[in-house]
Protein backbone atom coordinates (compact mmCIF):
# COMPACT_ATOMS: atom_id res chain seq x y z
CA UNK A 1 0.00 0.00 0.00
CA UNK A 2 1.05 3.24 -0.80
CA UNK A 3 1.54 5.74 1.84
CA UNK A 4 1.64 8.95 0.31
CA UNK A 5 -1.32 7.88 -1.86
CA UNK A 6 -3.55 11.43 -2.50
CA UNK A 7 -6.35 11.86 -4.07
CA UNK A 8 -6.68 14.69 -6.42
CA UNK A 9 -8.82 17.40 -5.47
CA UNK A 10 -8.49 20.84 -4.44
CA UNK A 11 -10.21 23.50 -2.03
CA UNK A 12 -12.28 25.96 -4.34
CA UNK A 13 -14.20 28.87 -2.37
CA UNK A 14 -17.22 27.20 -3.46
CA UNK A 15 -16.53 23.84 -1.28
CA UNK A 16 -15.18 26.46 1.49
CA UNK A 17 -18.85 27.93 1.39
CA UNK A 18 -20.49 24.70 1.53
CA UNK A 19 -19.07 23.19 4.59
CA UNK A 20 -19.27 26.13 5.71
CA UNK A 21 -23.34 26.36 4.98
CA UNK A 22 -23.95 23.22 5.64
CA UNK A 23 -22.34 22.67 9.30
CA UNK A 24 -24.09 25.36 10.34
CA UNK A 25 -27.71 23.79 9.07
CA UNK A 26 -26.86 20.76 10.91
CA UNK A 27 -26.12 22.52 13.75
CA UNK A 28 -29.84 23.49 13.53
CA UNK A 29 -31.23 20.39 12.52
CA UNK A 30 -29.92 18.73 14.85
CA UNK A 31 -31.68 20.26 17.65
CA UNK A 32 -35.18 20.56 15.78
CA UNK A 33 -34.58 16.54 15.12
CA UNK A 34 -34.32 16.28 18.82
CA UNK A 35 -37.18 17.87 19.11
CA UNK A 36 -39.72 16.60 17.21
CA UNK A 37 -38.06 14.24 14.21
CA UNK A 38 -40.42 11.20 14.51
CA UNK A 39 -39.76 7.31 13.71
CA UNK A 40 -42.51 7.83 10.89
CA UNK A 41 -39.91 10.53 9.00
CA UNK A 42 -37.27 8.73 9.50
CA UNK A 43 -38.77 5.79 7.92
CA UNK A 44 -39.69 8.12 5.17
CA UNK A 45 -36.78 9.00 4.57
CA UNK A 46 -35.42 5.94 4.38
CA UNK A 47 -37.64 4.54 2.03
CA UNK A 48 -36.79 7.97 -0.14
CA UNK A 49 -33.25 7.23 0.12
CA UNK A 50 -33.29 3.62 -1.31
CA UNK A 51 -35.98 4.79 -4.13
CA UNK A 52 -33.63 7.39 -5.64
CA UNK A 53 -30.64 5.44 -5.49
CA UNK A 54 -32.27 2.68 -7.27
CA UNK A 55 -33.93 4.86 -9.48
CA UNK A 56 -30.73 6.46 -10.67
CA UNK A 57 -29.61 2.88 -11.48
CA UNK A 58 -32.98 1.82 -13.58
CA UNK A 59 -35.09 0.92 -11.17
CA UNK A 60 -38.97 2.29 -11.60
CA UNK A 61 -40.44 0.81 -8.40
CA UNK A 62 -42.38 4.09 -6.53
CA UNK A 63 -41.80 5.37 -3.07
CA UNK A 64 -45.28 3.70 -2.54
CA UNK A 65 -43.84 -0.05 -3.91
CA UNK A 66 -40.97 0.50 -2.08
CA UNK A 67 -42.84 0.98 1.55
CA UNK A 68 -44.99 -1.85 0.76
CA UNK A 69 -42.63 -3.87 -0.12
CA UNK A 70 -40.99 -2.84 3.36
CA UNK A 71 -44.22 -3.32 5.18
CA UNK A 72 -44.35 -7.46 3.47
CA UNK A 73 -46.96 -6.99 1.14
CA UNK A 74 -47.32 -8.34 -2.29
CA UNK A 75 -45.55 -5.78 -5.33
CA UNK A 76 -46.58 -6.42 -8.94
CA UNK A 77 -43.38 -5.40 -10.46
CA UNK A 78 -40.17 -6.67 -12.51
CA UNK A 79 -38.55 -9.69 -10.07
CA UNK A 80 -35.19 -8.07 -10.45
CA UNK A 81 -36.28 -4.84 -8.97
CA UNK A 82 -38.47 -6.12 -6.42
CA UNK A 83 -34.86 -7.86 -5.53
CA UNK A 84 -33.42 -4.48 -5.40
CA UNK A 85 -35.32 -3.26 -3.12
CA UNK A 86 -35.70 -6.12 -0.77
CA UNK A 87 -31.46 -6.05 -1.34
CA UNK A 88 -31.23 -2.21 -0.54
CA UNK A 89 -34.10 -2.77 3.06
CA UNK A 90 -31.83 -5.40 4.34
CA UNK A 91 -28.55 -3.31 3.80
CA UNK A 92 -29.49 -0.38 5.43
CA UNK A 93 -31.06 -2.14 8.70
CA UNK A 94 -27.23 -2.84 8.73
CA UNK A 95 -26.35 1.01 8.57
CA UNK A 96 -25.79 1.34 11.91
CA UNK A 97 -23.12 -1.48 12.70
CA UNK A 98 -20.73 -0.90 9.66
CA UNK A 99 -17.56 1.02 10.16
CA UNK A 100 -16.99 3.35 6.85
CA UNK A 101 -13.26 2.66 7.53
CA UNK A 102 -13.43 -1.18 7.39
CA UNK A 103 -12.63 -2.35 4.15
CA UNK A 104 -14.62 -5.88 4.49
CA UNK A 105 -17.68 -3.86 5.92
CA UNK A 106 -17.83 -2.55 2.45
CA UNK A 107 -17.48 -6.18 0.70
CA UNK A 108 -20.43 -7.37 3.18
CA UNK A 109 -22.62 -4.45 2.35
CA UNK A 110 -22.12 -4.93 -0.99
CA UNK A 111 -22.80 -9.02 -0.28
CA UNK A 112 -26.12 -7.50 0.68
CA UNK A 113 -26.95 -5.15 -1.79
CA UNK A 114 -26.76 -7.29 -5.03
CA UNK A 115 -27.41 -10.83 -3.44
CA UNK A 116 -29.06 -12.34 -5.73
CA UNK A 117 -28.16 -10.41 -9.14
CA UNK A 118 -24.76 -10.94 -9.68
CA UNK A 119 -22.86 -13.62 -9.18
CA UNK A 120 -20.03 -11.65 -7.66
CA UNK A 121 -21.71 -9.83 -4.65
CA UNK A 122 -19.17 -8.83 -2.19
CA UNK A 123 -16.29 -9.52 -3.94
CA UNK A 124 -14.19 -7.29 -5.95
CA UNK A 125 -14.54 -7.70 -9.73
CA UNK A 126 -12.06 -9.90 -11.83
CA UNK A 127 -13.07 -8.48 -15.27
CA UNK A 128 -13.15 -5.00 -16.95
CA UNK A 129 -15.39 -2.56 -16.50
CA UNK A 130 -16.77 0.61 -18.16
CA UNK A 131 -19.31 3.42 -17.35
CA UNK A 132 -21.58 3.72 -20.19
CA UNK A 133 -23.36 6.76 -21.28
CA UNK A 134 -26.03 5.65 -24.19
CA UNK A 135 -23.68 3.41 -26.36
CA UNK A 136 -20.37 5.63 -25.32
CA UNK A 137 -17.82 4.46 -23.06
CA UNK A 138 -17.36 7.82 -21.01
CA UNK A 139 -15.41 6.18 -18.46
CA UNK A 140 -12.74 2.82 -18.40
CA UNK A 141 -12.19 1.56 -15.09
CA UNK A 142 -9.00 0.58 -14.04
CA UNK A 143 -7.53 -2.92 -14.59
CA UNK A 144 -9.02 -5.25 -12.33
CA UNK A 145 -5.63 -6.91 -10.87
CA UNK A 146 -5.26 -3.56 -9.45
CA UNK A 147 -8.80 -2.45 -7.40
CA UNK A 148 -7.58 -4.49 -4.44
CA UNK A 149 -4.49 -2.23 -4.03
CA UNK A 150 -6.66 0.98 -4.99
CA UNK A 151 -9.46 0.43 -2.54
CA UNK A 152 -6.42 -0.46 0.41
CA UNK A 153 -5.14 2.78 -0.61
CA UNK A 154 -8.46 4.63 -0.79
CA UNK A 155 -9.48 3.26 2.67
CA UNK A 156 -6.09 4.23 3.89
CA UNK A 157 -6.21 7.59 3.42
CA UNK A 158 -10.19 8.10 4.62
CA UNK A 159 -8.38 6.69 7.87
CA UNK A 160 -5.54 9.27 7.98
CA UNK A 161 -7.12 12.37 6.25
CA UNK A 162 -7.64 15.60 7.95
CA UNK A 163 -9.81 16.82 5.18
CA UNK A 164 -13.37 17.76 7.45
CA UNK A 165 -15.80 14.88 6.51
CA UNK A 166 -18.11 16.80 4.08
CA UNK A 167 -15.50 16.60 1.66
CA UNK A 168 -13.46 13.30 2.67
CA UNK A 169 -16.93 11.69 2.29
CA UNK A 170 -17.24 13.33 -1.29
CA UNK A 171 -13.49 12.60 -2.40
CA UNK A 172 -13.93 8.95 -1.20
CA UNK A 173 -17.15 8.86 -3.35
CA UNK A 174 -15.80 10.12 -6.70
CA UNK A 175 -12.81 7.81 -6.11
CA UNK A 176 -14.71 4.64 -5.44
CA UNK A 177 -16.79 5.82 -8.71
CA UNK A 178 -13.77 5.96 -10.40
CA UNK A 179 -11.99 2.72 -9.58
CA UNK A 180 -15.70 0.89 -10.23
CA UNK A 181 -14.97 -1.37 -7.85
CA UNK A 182 -17.57 -4.32 -8.48
CA UNK A 183 -18.76 -5.75 -11.38
CA UNK A 184 -22.15 -3.87 -10.82
CA UNK A 185 -23.75 -1.93 -8.36
CA UNK A 186 -20.89 0.28 -7.73
CA UNK A 187 -23.17 3.49 -7.96
CA UNK A 188 -25.49 3.07 -4.89
CA UNK A 189 -22.51 1.77 -2.93
CA UNK A 190 -20.30 4.58 -3.67
CA UNK A 191 -24.16 6.60 -2.20
CA UNK A 192 -24.30 4.48 0.54
CA UNK A 193 -20.55 4.77 1.71
CA UNK A 194 -20.91 8.71 1.28
CA UNK A 195 -23.68 8.67 3.93
CA UNK A 196 -22.03 6.34 6.27
CA UNK A 197 -18.95 7.90 6.81
CA UNK A 198 -21.25 11.30 6.92
CA UNK A 199 -22.98 9.62 9.56
CA UNK A 200 -20.58 8.75 11.77
CA UNK A 201 -19.52 13.04 11.62
CA UNK A 202 -23.35 13.55 12.84
CA UNK A 203 -26.18 10.64 13.05
CA UNK A 204 -28.66 12.73 11.59
CA UNK A 205 -27.30 11.80 7.99
CA UNK A 206 -28.36 8.04 8.81
CA UNK A 207 -32.00 9.49 7.85
CA UNK A 208 -31.42 11.73 5.10
CA UNK A 209 -32.70 11.78 1.92
CA UNK A 210 -29.59 12.64 0.17
CA UNK A 211 -30.10 10.54 -2.87
CA UNK A 212 -33.32 11.15 -3.51
CA UNK A 213 -31.90 14.93 -4.48
CA UNK A 214 -29.14 13.08 -6.60
CA UNK A 215 -32.23 11.32 -8.48
CA UNK A 216 -33.64 14.31 -9.35
CA UNK A 217 -30.17 15.70 -10.77
CA UNK A 218 -29.11 12.42 -12.03
CA UNK A 219 -27.79 14.55 -15.30
CA UNK A 220 -25.58 16.83 -13.03
CA UNK A 221 -24.39 14.07 -10.98
CA UNK A 222 -22.73 12.13 -14.12
CA UNK A 223 -21.81 15.74 -15.19
CA UNK A 224 -19.76 16.29 -11.94
CA UNK A 225 -18.60 12.57 -11.94
CA UNK A 226 -17.28 13.26 -16.15
CA UNK A 227 -15.51 16.69 -15.40
CA UNK A 228 -13.97 15.59 -12.38
CA UNK A 229 -12.04 13.27 -14.18
CA UNK A 230 -11.17 15.05 -17.29
CA UNK A 231 -9.76 17.91 -14.88
CA UNK A 232 -8.28 15.14 -12.88
CA UNK A 233 -9.32 16.85 -9.73
CA UNK A 234 -12.77 16.01 -8.31
CA UNK A 235 -13.70 19.35 -6.91
CA UNK A 236 -16.46 19.83 -9.24
CA UNK A 237 -17.81 16.39 -7.51
CA UNK A 238 -17.28 17.57 -4.62
CA UNK A 239 -19.24 21.05 -5.13
CA UNK A 240 -22.00 19.14 -6.50
CA UNK A 241 -22.55 16.87 -3.83
CA UNK A 242 -22.09 19.57 -1.28
CA UNK A 243 -24.62 21.54 -3.11
CA UNK A 244 -27.16 18.30 -2.81
CA UNK A 245 -26.50 17.73 0.44
CA UNK A 246 -27.08 21.18 1.73
CA UNK A 247 -30.36 21.18 0.04
CA UNK A 248 -31.51 17.78 1.85
CA UNK A 249 -30.43 19.15 5.43
CA UNK A 250 -32.90 22.06 4.48
CA UNK A 251 -35.95 20.38 3.26
CA UNK A 252 -35.34 17.80 5.59
CA UNK A 253 -35.99 20.11 8.37
CA UNK A 254 -39.02 18.51 10.25
CA UNK A 255 -41.71 21.33 10.72
CA UNK A 256 -42.37 23.22 13.86
CA UNK A 257 -45.43 21.55 15.32
CA UNK A 258 -47.54 23.02 15.66
CA UNK A 259 -47.52 25.12 12.09
CA UNK A 260 -46.93 28.47 12.53
CA UNK A 261 -49.90 30.67 12.01
CA UNK A 262 -49.13 33.95 9.83
CA UNK A 263 -49.98 36.26 12.74
CA UNK A 264 -47.28 34.18 14.48
CA UNK A 265 -44.85 34.66 11.93
CA UNK A 266 -45.36 38.19 11.80
CA UNK A 267 -44.69 38.92 15.50
CA UNK A 268 -41.71 37.03 15.23
CA UNK A 269 -40.23 38.97 12.29
CA UNK A 270 -40.61 42.19 13.90
CA UNK A 271 -39.13 41.16 17.43
CA UNK A 272 -36.01 42.54 18.58
CA UNK A 273 -34.25 41.81 21.78
CA UNK A 274 -36.91 42.35 24.75
CA UNK A 275 -40.12 44.34 23.81
CA UNK A 276 -42.67 45.47 25.41
CA UNK A 277 -46.15 43.91 24.15
CA UNK A 278 -47.27 48.04 23.15
CA UNK A 279 -44.11 47.82 21.07
CA UNK A 280 -45.07 44.97 19.61
CA UNK A 281 -48.42 46.22 18.48
CA UNK A 282 -47.44 49.36 17.05
CA UNK A 283 -44.77 47.56 14.61
CA UNK A 284 -47.49 45.45 13.29
CA UNK A 285 -49.92 48.41 12.96
CA UNK A 286 -52.41 46.93 15.20
CA UNK A 287 -54.98 48.66 17.14
CA UNK A 288 -57.21 46.12 19.12
CA UNK A 289 -55.25 44.94 21.97
CA UNK A 290 -57.61 42.15 23.03
CA UNK A 291 -57.06 41.10 19.21
CA UNK A 292 -53.70 41.25 18.92
CA UNK A 293 -53.51 39.22 22.49
CA UNK A 294 -55.82 35.97 21.34
CA UNK A 295 -53.99 35.83 17.58
CA UNK A 296 -50.65 37.19 18.04
CA UNK A 297 -49.22 36.91 21.46
CA UNK A 298 -50.95 34.12 23.28
CA UNK A 299 -50.56 31.22 20.21
CA UNK A 300 -46.29 32.45 20.34
CA UNK A 301 -46.11 31.91 23.97
CA UNK A 302 -48.35 28.67 23.86
CA UNK A 303 -46.24 27.47 21.27
CA UNK A 304 -42.93 28.35 22.93
CA UNK A 305 -41.73 30.65 19.95
CA UNK A 306 -41.40 33.71 22.41
CA UNK A 307 -41.31 33.55 26.24
CA UNK A 308 -41.89 36.07 29.02
CA UNK A 309 -38.93 38.18 30.82
CA UNK A 310 -40.54 38.07 34.14
CA UNK A 311 -42.62 34.80 33.61
CA UNK A 312 -43.77 34.45 37.38
CA UNK A 313 -45.66 38.01 37.30
CA UNK A 314 -47.13 37.67 33.29
CA UNK A 315 -49.30 41.02 33.89
CA UNK A 316 -45.96 43.22 35.55
CA UNK A 317 -46.09 46.91 33.93
CA UNK A 318 -42.27 45.55 33.57
CA UNK A 319 -42.83 42.50 30.96
CA UNK A 320 -41.07 42.45 28.27
CA UNK A 321 -41.01 39.64 25.60
CA UNK A 322 -38.10 37.38 23.59
CA UNK A 323 -38.05 35.22 21.00
CA UNK A 324 -36.87 31.87 21.99
CA UNK A 325 -33.94 29.24 20.55
CA UNK A 326 -37.17 27.85 18.65
CA UNK A 327 -38.48 30.69 17.51
CA UNK A 328 -35.17 31.74 15.95
CA UNK A 329 -34.49 28.61 14.78
CA UNK A 330 -38.23 28.82 12.70
CA UNK A 331 -36.96 32.60 11.34
CA UNK A 332 -33.23 30.98 9.83
CA UNK A 333 -35.19 27.97 8.44
CA UNK A 334 -37.68 30.34 7.24
CA UNK A 335 -35.16 32.50 5.60
CA UNK A 336 -33.29 29.92 3.65
CA UNK A 337 -36.04 28.45 1.91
Amino acid sequence: MSQQYQPPFSITPAIVTHVGKISEAVGRLTILREQTISLRLRRINRVRTIRGSLAIEGNTLTEAQVTAILDGKRVIAPPREVQEVRNALAAYERFDDWNPGAEKDLLEAHRILMSGLIDEAGTYRHGGVGVMEGPHVIHMAPPADRVPALMGDLFHWLATSDAHPLIASSVFHYEFEFIHPFADGNGRMGRLWQSLVLARWNTLFADLPVENLVFEHQSEYYQALQESTQKTDCSPFIEFMLTMIFDAVVTSAPQVTPPVTPQVGQLLMVMDGEMSREALQDLLRLQDRKSFRARYLRPALADEFIEMTIPDKPNSPLQRYQITEKGRQWLQLRRER
